[in-house]
């Protein structure tokens, strides 16, 4: 689904006209992709005339806020409510980025759902959820943020794309091909990278703001996890953590901290398959990550309500933390032989 001629039309300026009142959207906690992506487009719409609101579900991590556009995005809590279901209900458009079901941007849900004005999907997942008029979907995009970069060109306004909104697009797609060298990393991946680096962005300076800017909290976290909590399973290929909700106190762990964490499970030699599993008091949060040909997100799917991409996926439990560590343990060796075959 790339509905983008109808999409052009409907953010194109008549001139003398109007602008029309944008709100874009991600999911909870959201990640480099999710925040780059919406920025850049926030930017980009903006040079097209449109009066632009950036909404998040939740707060999402303080590695993320030197973004262009950061100061104008309205992180969603309680004292909030009011204005921004205001906002959605007086939008003429709604551009949802980087999910494919209502369920992943919690309250605002309602609001999307209920507002009159029509709905944009931008994703890469699979599965998109039928709520959006016009959709810029592909699940074969290695992040939004490459999506939001083809919309652009393909509506012939690369020329609008300037370094704020290029780093915010580099940021989306850097994360989410692990640096480039996920398997998701295509040729594509590589010539927009080179545009964008022609655009005289410092590639060094967003790779350190976004990985080499830790807190000695989360540094702290993250050693008490590979010391105290790693578990590695060599007869499945598998490694895990677990995190309880008191652990995570006592670390001072904020919005973010455990981004990226289940990744150290997956370097462990040997392993095909890792996961986390965090306790976030309303539920348990998984995150899976695999190599090769194994499919975390048909696991997340059968198992644990969640979804994402093959090598890549999301969960979530209404169990008990030590429950759900218990059924993960108990599902695992259904998959033992394709484990064991992995490489």
């Amino acid at each position: 689904m790339q509905d983008i001629e109808a999409i052009g039309a409907v953010i194109a300026q008549p001139p003398g006209g109007p602008p029309q009142t944008v709100v874009i959207t991600t999911h909870q906690n959201p990640d480099a992709d999710a925040m780059g992506s919406s920025l850049g487009l926030a930017g980009y719409l903006r040079k097209k005339g449109h009066r632009v609101t950036v909404v998040t579900p939740t707060e999402y991590s303080q590695n993320l806020h030197w973004l262009p556009g950061n100061d104008e995005v309205i992180a969603f809590e309680e004292k909030v409510r009011v204005s921004v279901s205001q906002l959605f209900n007086e939008a003429d458009l709604i551009f949802c980025l980087d999910f494919s079901s209502l369920d992943r941007i919690r309250e605002l849900a309602p609001m999307v759902r209920q507002s009159r004005a029509r709905k944009v999907l931008i994703d890469h997942h699979l599965e998109p959820e039928s709520f959006a008029d016009l959709s810029l979907w592909d699940p074969g995009a290695a992040a939004t943020a490459e999506l939001v970069f083809r919309l652009m060109v393909e509506l012939g306004d690369r020329n609008l794309i300037d370094i704020p909104i290029a780093e915010c697009l580099y940021s989306g797609l850097m994360t989410d091909t692990g640096s480039f060298r996920h398997s998701n990393t295509t040729g594509a991946v590589h010539r927009m990278a080179a545009d964008l680096v022609d655009l005289k962005i410092d590639v060094s300076s967003i790779h350190r703001r976004i990985f080499d800017n830790v807190t000695l909290d989360k540094f702290r976290l993250l050693g008490y996890v590979l010391n105290e909590k790693l578990k590695v399973l060599p007869e499945y290929k598998f490694a895990y953590i677990t995190l309880t909700d008191s652990e995570l106190k006592q670390y001072r762990s904020k919005t973010g901290d455990t981004e990226g964490m289940v990744n150290y499970a997956l370097a462990v030699e040997g392993v095909v398959m890792a996961a986390i599993l965090i306790d976030r008091v309303e539920e348990i949060r998984l995150s899976f990550r695999s190599v090769g040909d194994f499919s975390v997100r048909d696991l997340s799917s059968k198992h644990f309500d969640g979804g994402g991409h093959r090598n890549a996926a999301g969960g979530r439990s209404k169990l008990s933390l030590a429950e759900t560590e218990q059924k993960l343990l108990s599902v695992i060796p259904l998959y033992q032989q394709q484990l064991l075959e992995t490489v």
